[in-house]
């Protein structure tokens, strides 16, 4: 029995030397195939940084681009807001500047005079303050940007070829953007 539990014990000790000589020529492998996952994960993981780095400078950039875009039209809606009412008073003004011509032209008195005048000059005031300007077209050069023809006469002089001779109706900018084109004579 003791041969028995000798040769026994020597085949379990044989076995275990085969076991770790096996495991360790598998530790190296499974060592080597570790190593090779981990680089290919670190390159993996470098690769995945890089685009989600380039995913955030592009959704970075959209939103900046977004951000001004959005500020610059809320800006030009605030001045153009009132565009459409601004346009429906200029005939006011035009009738506004024709009547105190009249009045001036006649026996009015002065404090009729003065009274309308002051006014005109308040009317005048606030449209120049949200952004009204009053286009000097009058022997200047014809702009087609700028001023709509109605006729064309012959020119006084050659200076004044190509320039306007006469204002009809008085163009005017908002925000230096046309609101209405001046209507001029142009000479020729």
């Amino acid at each position: 029995m003791s041969e028995e539990k000798e040769s026994l014990k020597e085949e379990m000790a044989a076995k275990d030397e085969e076991t770790v000589n096996g495991q360790d020529s598998m530790d190296e492998t499974n060592n080597d195939s570790s190593e090779e996952q981990q680089e290919d994960k670190v390159t993996q993981l470098e690769q995945e940084k890089k685009e989600l780095q380039d995913k955030y400078l592009r959704l970075y950039s959209e939103f900046e681009n977004f951000r001004r875009r959005t500020a610059k039209e809320n800006i030009e809606l605030r001045q153009s807001a009132s565009k459409d009412l601004i346009f429906d008073l200029l005939p006011v003004m035009d009738d506004f500047e024709r009547g105190l011509d009249a009045i001036r032209k006649s026996d009015a008195s002065e404090s009729l005079t003065e009274g309308v005048e002051l006014i005109y000059n308040k009317f005048k005031g606030i449209l120049e303050r949200k952004g009204l300007k009053p286009m000097n077209s009058k022997e200047s050069d014809f702009d087609p940007e700028y001023h709509e023809a109605l006729t064309k006469m012959p020119a006084p002089s050659k200076k004044l070829k190509g320039k306007v001779l006469d204002e009809i109706e008085k163009g005017y900018l908002l925000h230096d953007k046309v609101l209405r084109y001046a209507k001029v004579v142009v000479a020729e």
